[in-house]
């Protein structure tokens, strides 16, 4: 059974953050691109345009002194623009560390990520790991 376009479209993505390539991620994503993360940390909010994701990304790598990693364990479109994917997020920032199920669901058009909603187990956990904003 062949796969999805939009499967291997966030395949692809997930693959990409994996290694840290954003500038694969970058191609994945359109200009307007918008990523919403849950909580109250310093890497929350409403994210706008792709260079904003991207750097909202780099922050994560940085924070997590490159020990972020994620695994995922399902992708699932429905054939109309969306998709859901699901995985586990492990990372160790100072002397805590993190392993937390999430989710993202994405908006594809015209072949591009055009809009990432992000859900994760344990939002308070996400916050007290992540940090307050500085």
């Amino acid at each position: 059974m062949a796969m999805h376009p939009d499967a291997a479209l966030v395949r692809q993505g997930y693959e990409a953050f994996g290694k840290g390539d954003l500038a694969t991620l970058a191609e994945l994503m359109t200009a307007d691109c918008t990523h919403h993360s849950p909580g109250e940390s310093q890497v929350s909010g409403h994210f706008k345009g792709r260079e904003n994701i991207l750097a909202m990304f780099q922050q994560l790598f940085d924070l997590s002194h490159g020990t972020m990693r994620v695994e995922l364990d399902g992708v699932y479109p429905d054939g109309r623009g969306h998709v859901i994917s699901t995985h586990k997020t492990f990372a160790e920032r100072g002397d805590r560390g993190i392993e937390m199920r999430g989710g993202l669901f994405f908006t594809i058009i015209g072949g591009k990520i055009s809009d990432v909603d992000e859900c994760v187990e344990d939002i308070d956990e996400s916050d007290a790991f992540w940090g307050q904003p500085e």
